[in-house]
Order: C-alpha cells, then sequence, then structure tokens
C-alpha cells in the first residue's frame, strides 16, 4: 500500500466508476483516508466538534443530510434547526433535519470543495476515529455559498498537510446474551414506561439490544422473516402509514418521520426515492428481523428492527404516535400480518 500516496488516491478517485465507500473498502482504507488526499486540492481539515460545526452548518440553509451504516444510507432534505448542544449526546430537533449525535465518535471533520465538473460539489463530512464516515452534509443550489465561506474559514484547524493516523476499526459486538438474568430482563422490560429505559436496562444486565431480544421471547418480541422488511417498506406505502425510522451508526442516528411512498427495488437495494427522503437499503445484509413491544406512559412502543450478520442494528421503524398524526392502530395491524421467522 506504499504507492497510495495522495496524489495517487487523487488519482484512483477521479477514475473510479464506484462511490469513495467502496471505493476506500476496495483499497483496504479507511474513507477517510480518500478525503485527505484532497486537503489542499479541495478538502479543508476543520474543527469536528458538534458545538462548534452543527451551529455553522445550520447557517448554509437547505442542504441534504446523510447518515449511514454497512447496510444502510437515509437522506433528508432540510435545514439544521433546534440544536441542542451536550457533552455525551446532543440533537437537533428540526422536522426535517432530525438527529441523535454521539460527540466522542466526531473525530475527523472535512469541508470538500470537489471541483465545478462533480455531481455533488461542496459538502462537510464528518468521520469517526477508525475514519469511518459518521455524517454527511451535501449543499444543495439553494444553500448560501457566503456561509460556506465563512464556515470552511471558521473551522479550518491549523494543520492542513500533514495526514491522521487512523485507529483500527472496533470488532462487531455480536450479540450479548446472560441467560441466568433473562428472567429479569422479562421483569423489568413490562414495567418501562419509555422507550429510553431499554438500552440502561439491557447494559445493567450485562447484555445489548440484540441479545436481549434473542433471550426475551413473546410476547415482548417475535422473529420476522428477512422477507419481513421489503414487506414492511410496501405496506408503509400502500397503507400510508406515518412512521419513524432511524438509520445510524456509533456516531449519529438520524430520522425520518412521514410516509414512505416512490419505492425503487434495484437488484440488492431496496430504495425509497421520495422528493426530501431517500433510504438506500442493502436487502441482502438483512439477518434477523425483530418485532419488538415496548410499554410506554402513552401506550406500546411497537418496533421492526434489522439487524445484519455481525450482529449490526441497520434500522429501526416505529409507527408514530397518534398525536403526531400517525395510526397505532394502523401500525400494529400491518406488522402483525408481517412474515414470521421459521413459518412455511
Amino acid at each position: 500500500m506504499n504507492d497510495l500516496t495522495p496524489a495517487r488516491l487523487r488519482e484512483l478517485k477521479r477514475d473510479a466508476t464506484v462511490r469513495p465507500y467502496d471505493l476506500a473498502a476496495q483499497l483496504g482504507l479507511p474513507e477517510a483516508a480518500l478525503v485527505e488526499a484532497e486537503l489542499g486540492h479541495g478538502a479543508v481539515r476543520i474543527d469536528a466538534t458538534p458545538g462548534r460545526l452543527i451551529p455553522a452548518i445550520q447557517t448554509l440553509g437547505e442542504v441534504m443530510a446523510l447518515t449511514r451504516n454497512r447496510s444502510c444510507v437515509i437522506e433528508k432534505v432540510g435545514t439544521y434547526n433546534d440544536f441542542h448542544d451536550g457533552e455525551h449526546a446532543a440533537m437537533t430537533l428540526d422536522p426535517d433535519i432530525d438527529l441523535r449525535i454521539f460527540p466522542r465518535h466526531w473525530v475527523h471533520a472535512y469541508a470538500v470543495d470537489a471541483g465545478p465538473d462533480a455531481r455533488v460539489r461542496r459538502s462537510v463530512q464528518v468521520f469517526d476515529a477508525a475514519g469511518d464516515a459518521v455524517h454527511k452534509v451535501y449543499l444543495r443550489d439553494e444553500s448560501d455559498l457566503a456561509a460556506w465561506d465563512a464556515l470552511t474559514a471558521d473551522l479550518a484547524l491549523p494543520d492542513q498537510a500533514g495526514l491522521s493516523d487512523f485507529a483500527p476499526r472496533a470488532a462487531p459486538e455480536g450479540a450479548k446474551i446472560a441467560e441466568d438474568r433473562a428472567q429479569v430482563l422479562r421483569d423489568e422490560w413490562v414495567r418501562m414506561t419509555d422507550t429510553h429505559q431499554f438500552n440502561t436496562l439491557v447494559r445493567r444486565l450485562k447484555m445489548n439490544r440484540l441479545g436481549a431480544y434473542r433471550v426475551a421471547g413473546e410476547p415482548l418480541v417475535r422473529q420476522l422473516a428477512v422477507e419481513a422488511v421489503p414487506a414492511l417498506l410496501e405496506a408503509v406505502r400502500d397503507q400510508d402509514q406515518q412512521v419513524m425510522l432511524f438509520v445510524g451508526n456509533m456516531g449519529c442516528i438520524e430520522i425520518h418521520s412521514g410516509p414512505m411512498r416512490e419505492l425503487k427495488p434495484m437488484g440488492p437495494w431496496l430504495n425509497v426515492m421520495d422528493p426530501r427522503f431517500n433510504l438506500h437499503l442493502r436487502g441482502d445484509h438483512v439477518a434477523e428481523v425483530w418485532l419488538v413491544d415496548k410499554p410506554t406512559k402513552r401506550g406500546p412502543a411497537i418496533s421492526v428492527e434489522a439487524f445484519d450478520e455481525n450482529g449490526d442494528l441497520i434500522f429501526q421503524c416505529f409507527g408514530m404516535r397518534a398525536d403526531k398524526g400517525g395510526d397505532p392502530e394502523g401500525w400494529a395491524r400491518l406488522v402483525a400480518g408481517l412474515p414470521v421467522a421459521g413459518a412455511a
């Protein structure tokens, strides 16, 4: 890999017929290394701290926000409004750009101007310590270019030449199960009053989300067939359901609230191509799907959750609450009709 100098990487990017994410995987490099190859050639290293970066992104006006994991990409058009900073967790609560941010994973960031011939010209790209993408922001025709220039100048870091030493990528956690605590899990699960209590519960019991689902059993969870994922998207479209779809990684979760209307499958990809919301999901990556019922003060929070072969979460989909315009009874009927794992 010694021949992969920044100049050589710029050459490979220019000639590539695949997206940078896939090119980086082919080269055995973190995606951020491809961005760093452009330092001094359109890329500027900037401060990744969300408390500085998000307010600067807000000044850009309308943009496209993108968050991904290995198996799923979510894209939303809107403006970064109603930002709430925090040391361990931060968020934007705009109806379009709805994010949950975990600042310790916002390690490397760049303002990228890919030049006049590029399909997507200007972007802010944030990566974790391993150089994997956490969150990206792409400017649109309506975005404020003066604000872009100010963001780039104000957040630029002193070192614009040195290359980063990216950390090794963390190994997948897989399902963490504590069989001897299964009954405690079930007993405390039914006493929850808020979905956010779930993570605290499973951590205390030395499990994780997937491990808890595997031991909890019905009526708390039911394993669905992998075919439930395309069936879910089609049913949401056909029944005009309002949903909350969560897609993310360790550093950022992006949420779509509303309908899904234009489904366009292509090869292994299941795509939603709505005007201000796109979803690109690798259906062939789905290894486990769970129907999950968590009690809350407002009634049951019922979700469909998909995991890949490593046990990593791909997405969660909830029905919208009635006070937000959703149809909880319709959602409950919809998910009850999804194919169950092991059924003939």
